[in-house]
């Protein structure tokens, strides 16, 4: 399983790192800005992305409409503290498959992928 993580925060980004290494997920790509993203994922096929909404550059709510109109259907989960229930409503329209409010706990973000991906806990 490979994962690109998306956050302009290197903290969170380290932070997810460690959750997805602690269940042996090792392949990771990093991204800071939407944009970022947006490139990664013409470049190359995830496995599932991690995406924080408020970044520079590009928002990942954008992003994600762009990953989407791209054709690619990879598994997004929107990892961010937008915890309206309109934000949600409006990240799962535009095509993300989950979303976690921050701060999580660890277990959370691998309980989401599980879902997301399929695969075995």
């Amino acid at each position: 399983m490979n994962v690109l993580i998306v956050d302009d925060s290197t903290t969170m980004r380290k932070i997810l790192i460690n959750a997805l290494k602690s269940v042996g997920i090792t392949d990771i790509d990093e991204a800071c800005d939407g944009q970022q993203a947006v490139d990664a994922t013409l470049a190359k096929q995830y496995s599932v992305v991690l995406m924080d909404w408020n970044m520079p550059n590009m928002l990942g709510i954008d992003a994600l409409k762009r990953i989407r109109l791209a054709g690619n259907q990879v598994p997004v989960i929107m990892v961010t503290t937008e915890a309206e229930k309109g934000r949600v409503i409006e990240a799962l329209k535009a095509g993300a498959n989950n979303y976690v409010i921050k701060p999580f706990k660890p277990e959370a973000i691998i309980a989401k992928i599980q879902e997301v991906t399929g695969a075995a806990k």
